[in-house]
């Protein structure tokens, strides 16, 4: 696989599986946080995206429903990604330029803000223009700034890591990390039978538990829309046009599932998610991006998916935060 080693660009530089077959994904880099380096303020930060990435979907949705459009910037790469990485593609229609360096690739950020690098180059980022420098690459810390961090550049109050709900949020967040929102690619990457038998079992038992503990309640932390429900969003709205055929988690789909099913139609229809989600480019990703695993680079058609359609999951108990209360 491709990354930056010294600051130069290689693409032989690490196996994304181990000895027995299995996915390993690597460290983000980059781990600043918002404060006294790096102080909230409008207009001073730009996320740099994919609309394909799941990873980095967690922060457009954490920005939209937070209500930071004006206040943080957003930079959107080409959705397809070669052995170059990710790359500029304004002519296209949802990508846009590079307006901090004129860049072509996304890569020549991460230079600029560490000439000798050794990393992966992903997204989101979280950049800093008045410093030239990348704050931050890592999803789930990016999504919990974004959150907590920029309070009084918000226009909309919503609370996604509410006091009380912390500790739970966090435990779920790394409980369907490993099997789901992980194990989509432990399964597609798998190198073995073992391997991706392994990934299979994990992800679906969770998918089964997941749908049983949302059959009593309208969200995973119980009554409110927090953090977890965003990082278990991002995978659940791509499972059945990309996850199921691509990287064969064919055992059941989601719109297969009692409960599941309804509560990814129900976070959807939250005023704020909806306008982040691009299928045409979570689909071209996969089915071009990955040549190991779809080597035709042929992108499937369906299924076609309601996600408008009713959900009733407003009968259990619970609510989105008022901020976010859809006039029908």
């Amino acid at each position: 696989m491709n990354q930056l080693v010294d600051g130069e660009w290689r693409t032989d530089a690490y196996e994304t599986t181990n000895d027995d077959g299995a996915f390993e994904r690597q460290e983000t880099t980059f781990r600043d946080w918002i404060g006294e380096e790096f102080p909230a303020e409008a207009g001073r930060y730009r996320l740099y995206v994919s609309y394909a990435c799941p990873w980095a979907h967690r922060t457009l949705i954490a920005r939209s429903l937070k209500g930071l459009e004006d206040a943080i910037s957003v930079s959107v790469v080409d959705p397809f990604r070669d052995e170059d990485g990710w790359q500029f593609s304004p002519e296209k229609e949802g990508c846009t330029e590079d307006p901090v360096l004129g860049a072509d690739y996304l890569r020549e950020l991460y230079v600029q803000a560490d000439p000798d690098v050794t990393a992966r180059v992903t997204v989101p980022v979280l950049w800093d223009e008045e410093e030239g420098t990348i704050v931050n690459n890592e999803s789930r810390e990016v999504l919990r700034m974004l959150d907590t961090e920029f309070e009084e550049q918000a226009t909309r109050d919503v609370d996604l890591y509410p006091e009380g709900y912390r500790e739970e949020v966090d435990e779920i967040i790394d409980a369907i990390y490993e099997p789901i929102n992980n194990g989509v690619y432990r399964a597609g990457f798998a190198g073995s039978q073992e391997a991706y038998d392994e990934a299979i079992d994990d992800l679906f038992s969770a998918l089964d538990h997941w749908d049983s503990v949302l059959g009593e309640q309208r969200y995973l932390a119980g009554d409110r829309l927090t953090d977890a429900d965003v990082c278990m969003f991002t995978t659940l709205v791509r499972f059945d046009q990309v996850y199921h055929t691509h990287f064969m988690c064919n055992v059941m789909q989601i719109r297969d599932y009692e409960n599941l099913w309804p509560y990814l139609r129900d976070l959807y229809q939250t005023p704020g998610v909806a306008e982040t989600v691009d299928m045409d480019h979570i689909k071209e990703h996969y089915y071009t991006t990955h040549p190991d695993v779809t080597p035709t680079r042929i992108i499937a058609r369906g299924p076609d998916l309601d996600f408008e359609a009713p959900h009733d999951r407003g009968e259990l108990e619970g609510e989105p935060p008022a901020a976010l209360a859809r006039a029908d």
